[in-house]
């Protein structure tokens, strides 16, 4: 009868357990990954993993984006990912997982939370207390690249007005879910006044929404700078791919180590969770790396999952870890009592399972706000009226100088379009150029009508380009020229 009534019991909560798909990684990624499920299995953590191969092997074995097939069932089945780091192999052809992940699953926000544990961990700044959300699937992450002449390589940036909405309302929606108090857009609009100044644009546009919230826009420049030496004026930090990947590792490693800095990557339905430190194959397998990125990224799934009195209970315990001066090697320093190994660390959390922390604030989950539903539902707006105004041409050119080709280019009398301007990496040579300007052999010259009246049509482009085919000039790209509802959709030379 026992022994019936302890098989339904076990059969309960095995039917309880959460399928995870867990990947090891590579580099440091097994070491770590097996230390936080070995906590996480102490601490009571109704998880059921299911592993999957993902990373280096996975690359050199022939599968170019270094993730089998097999592997997205488990991804898309289970909803909920705990990853170790991976190795990217050097050399053409490889594509960065991590972002191929983030994309095909539509993880599009990437919230990195980074907190200070000071005095029992150095660090310059004891208050820091910052949340990172980072966008995740646009911008120069969008990968896409082109090798055009012998000395110009390009990255185009991309960035749409949907992954815009969805950032910023994400941002928003979680400073208010988690008490913050503001929120903070950080760009180069100044610069980049299409693509940044969108996000900026749209971070205007929906803030509006959130009164209670303070919203502020910093240049990404003085924003770093300010971020570094004053970080108690920020709360959430809400920017585009790049500048987030680079602003959560300078606040991690503010803290006093980047590798205590956890990460989660959020979609409609999908969440991953990881360390936001790399692989680290300098100092794989030699068991001195710290799971802590990691292990306070599996509170983040827990409390995501709904198993807020474990990640609690673990949170805890690590708190009370560091506390005694437990540390690993990347956290030693005069204020530690004992130098660990992974796995060491593991163990003086599992200890400690149970016990609050004395020093810092003890964490409760319980009331934590439920994971963000996203509200974003993009409705696409009336098509705007789209006119083709021109055309910019690039050209791969290492023999002429800018006036020797806007004189060959200056020839092309015959149809609507005419030279206007030609520019080399952005800066406006012709008409007007400077001797101080250097030139590399990749032009752009820009064709419009010679008068805003005159239309412009697809068979104008096709006949500009035979003709400079004829010519024998090596066309490398273009870019068509619009205006939409009456406004330029594109940028001036630098200098026109």
């Amino acid at each position: 009868m026992q022994a019936k009534q302890h098989m339904h019991l076990e059969a309960i909560e095995q039917s309880e357990k959460v399928p995870v798909t867990v990947a090891l990684g590579d580099g440091i990624g097994p070491e770590i990954v097996q230390a936080t499920l070995k906590i996480l299995t102490a601490a009571g953590a109704r998880i059921a993993p299911e592993y999957i191969d993902i990373g280096e092997q996975l690359y050199l074995a022939g599968h170019s984006s270094g993730i089998a097939p097999q592997a997205w069932t488990s991804l898309r089945r289970n909803r909920v990912f705990l990853k170790g780091p991976v190795t990217t192999p050097s050399g053409d052809g490889y594509k960065s997982l991590n972002v191929t992940i983030r994309k095909t699953l539509g993880l599009y926000a990437n919230v990195r939370p980074c907190v200070s544990y000071a005095p029992f961990v150095a660090t310059l700044h004891p208050q820091l207390d910052i949340v990172i959300v980072r966008e995740n699937e646009e911008d120069l992450y969008a990968g896409i690249e082109h090798r055009q002449t012998d000395e110009v390589f390009q990255c185009l940036k991309l960035i749409s007005r949907p992954g815009c909405e969805k950032i910023v309302r994400y941002a928003f929606d979680y400073a208010r879910s988690h008490g913050r108090k503001k929120v903070t857009c950080m760009v180069k609009d100044n610069i980049m006044k299409m693509t940044d100044g969108l996000f900026y644009k749209v971070f205007q546009e929906i803030s509006v929404e959130y009164p209670e919230i303070v919203a502020e826009r910093y240049i990404i420049d003085i924003g770093a700078a300010r971020l570094a030496t004053q970080p108690g004026r920020f709360d959430v930090i809400v920017t585009p791919n790049l500048y987030g990947d680079i602003l959560s590792d300078i606040t991690a490693e503010m803290t006093g180590s980047v590798g205590l800095a956890p990460s989660a990557n959020i979609g409609d339905s999908i969440a991953m969770f990881e360390a936001i430190h790399g692989s680290a194959p300098d100092i794989a397998g030699q068991g001195i790396a710290n799971p802590s990125g990691l292990l306070l990224a599996a509170v983040m799934m827990l409390v995501h999952i709904k198993q807020a009195e474990v990640a609690a209970r673990i949170h805890n315990a690590w708190l009370a870890t560091l506390e005694e001066g437990i540390h690993t090697a990347d956290l030693h320093s005069t204020n530690s009592q004992r130098l660990v190994s992974t796995n060491e660390f593991a163990e003086a959390v599992i200890q400690r399972l149970g016990q609050l922390p004395e020093s810092f604030k003890a964490v409760s989950y319980q009331n934590a706000a439920e994971p963000i539903q996203p509200t974003f539902r993009y409705q696409r707006a009336q098509p705007a009226q789209k006119v083709l105004l021109g055309v910019d041409v690039f050209l791969h050119e290492s023999q002429f100088s800018p006036e020797q080709l806007a004189s060959r280019l200056l020839n092309l009398t015959d149809g609507v379009l005419h030279l206007q301007m030609i520019t080399n990496r952005g800066v406006k040579v012709w008409p007007q150029g400077y001797p101080e300007t250097f030139c590399t052999d990749h032009w752009r010259c820009r064709f419009m009508a010679q008068t805003p009246e005159q239309p412009v049509s697809q068979r104008d482009l096709i006949k500009l380009l035979s003709v400079l085919t004829e010519l024998g000039l090596d066309v490398i790209k273009i870019e068509n020229l619009f205006s939409f509802n009456g406004e330029r959709g594109f940028a001036l030379g630098q200098g026109q």
